[in-house]
């Protein structure tokens, strides 16, 4: 059974529960994979909306729990099913979509405002999932040249995923000025960045099946129970009776359906390697013997064996346009280090764009029968549901964009997530802590990052300019809009 990653399930302290204990005062707000809030001596906690599944936040998701009764007071209930993106009726949905985004930021944001003045705060992060959501559901309704683009789009359907961004800055611009306008130290974090899904759809465990790598079951009675259970579940119970479901056993009812609608068609006795099919994470897993519960493959035949996945999938060529579909394969110890590598997959593969979109990874035990490892939409799949292909999609390439008085500006510069952190802590006058990493982009780091090294400056300075067509490809670039 795979469980969903929680804050019951970490092992290494938080920035927050490190800073804590240093004595400042901290406030993290509603970030993913959270719950339990972690008991801050000096500051506050609100888990995320995965926290876990739920319908309406209640005293269990705050921290401490004293707050939560405030919040409810002020604000009225934390509830989490204004949109269901699970949603497969209502046909105005992503007519809707925006508004009730905005909606849902504006919200935030006022909560924000009334703790941002309750005290004097050493770290205030809170997070906004809105860009991310939008982007994921609206994408081809804002972009013209997607090949998931409706043939009819009005002008306030085009306009809704700018809407929602506009609401975000507006609301950052509000708790800038609640917490002290040029005074604080502003930073501004994205994960991952965003582009346009392709109507192409690729079914990994197919190929792998395809070279002889991967067997499923015969019989997929069982496996069909369990999908449609799945399926019932997320789209056909109401949201508060979907909120009791998925809370029995403390979540193992979803993690269960998970995996069971993932692998439970894979017949692992006879499988090599095989993929959770995750669309923002493409991964293979080796079927390890000792390792996993029907483990096959020998410790000694790993290296043979990535080697051969690997020279397959660079050679998987798209039925339509000939190309090479497969960018690159990763050995994990090539990505990630530390004391808990092994948690990640094997292998993680990086796949080529189609003109500028990307492939759509589905679980192949959704495909139509007889499908092989490609397949294209439906007109009436393109603008998708959570649980199904999205319009938009993940790229690699997020933001990291920092203000304030131990800030100057420098450009454009390539950064890693442990960054963000390291420039944070500078800012506060800290130094690094124990495991990290990161490089701080703080002002006086900056005078000497910014040296010629071997001939390369490591930053490259660029001019801040009105010329709305010079900003909107730096975006692209980015991969923020097409």
């Amino acid at each position: 059974v795979a469980l969903f990653t929680a804050g019951s399930i970490r092992q290494a302290p938080t920035i927050a529960s490190r800073l804590d204990a240093m004595g400042k005062r901290c406030a993290c707000l509603f970030f993913p994979g959270t719950f339990p809030p972690e008991r801050l001596a000096h500051g506050i906690f609100i888990s995320g909306w995965d926290a876990p599944v739920a319908f309406e936040a209640d005293e269990t998701f705050v921290w401490p729990r004293s707050l939560h009764s405030q919040l409810v007071q002020q604000f009225g209930p934390q509830r989490f099913g204004d949109v269901d993106e699970f949603d497969t009726e209502n046909i105005a949905w992503h007519e809707e979509l925006p508004a009730a985004l905005i909606e849902r930021v504006k919200r935030r944001t006022e909560l924000c405002e009334y703790l941002l003045s309750d005290r004097d705060w050493d770290l205030f992060a809170v997070y906004f999932g809105e860009s991310d959501t939008a982007s994921h559901h609206l994408w081809a309704l804002h972009d013209p040249n997607s090949p998931r683009r409706p043939e009819a789009v009005s002008a306030s359907q085009q306009a809704g995923l700018l809407r929602v961004y506009q609401a975000l800055d507006a609301a950052l611009s509000r708790l800038i000025a609640r917490a002290g306008g040029d005074a604080v130290e502003v930073t501004v974090v994205s994960d991952h960045g965003f582009g346009g899904a392709s109507d192409r759809v690729l079914y990994l465990n197919r190929v792998l099946e395809q070279i002889g790598l991967l067997h499923f079951k015969r019989d997929s009675i069982a496996h069909t129970a369990v999908q449609w259970a799945k399926e019932a579940a997320l789209t056909r119970l109401p949201l508060s009776l979907r909120d009791r479901v998925f809370r029995w056993g403390g979540a193992t009812l979803p993690s269960l359906l998970e995996s069971k609608a993932r692998f439970g068609a894979i017949d692992m006795a006879r499988t090599r390697v095989f993929s959770d099919e995750l669309n923002y994470f493409p991964a293979l897993h080796l079927n390890v013997r000792g390792r996993e519960p029907q483990g096959v493959v020998e410790p000694h035949e790993v290296d043979t064996l990535i080697e051969q996945v690997r020279a397959a999938l660079l050679s998987l060529r798209d039925p339509w346009n000939g190309k090479p579909v497969v960018a690159a394969v990763h050995r994990r110890e090539a990505l990630f280090h530390g004391d808990y590598v092994e948690r990640a997959p094997d292998l993680l593969v990086e796949l080529h764009l189609v003109e500028g979109y990307s492939y759509n990874l589905m679980p192949s035990s959704s495909a139509p029968r007889g499908t092989g490892p490609f397949r294209k939409l439906q007109p009436a799949e393109f603008l998708g549901r959570k649980g199904r292909s999205l319009q938009g999609s993940h790229r690699d390439c997020g933001l990291l964009i920092a203000a304030g008085p131990n800030m100057a500006a420098h450009g454009r510069v390539q950064a890693r997530m442990a960054d963000a952190t390291a420039t944070v802590l500078a800012r506060m006058g800290l130094g690094s802590i124990p495991e990290a990493d990161g490089r701080s982009f703080d002002v006086a780091s900056l005078k000497e990052l910014n040296k010629i090294q071997d001939g390369t400056p490591v930053f490259q300075p660029t001019t801040f300019v009105d010329d709305e067509e010079k900003v909107a490809a730096r975006l692209r670039r980015l991969g923020y809009i097409e």
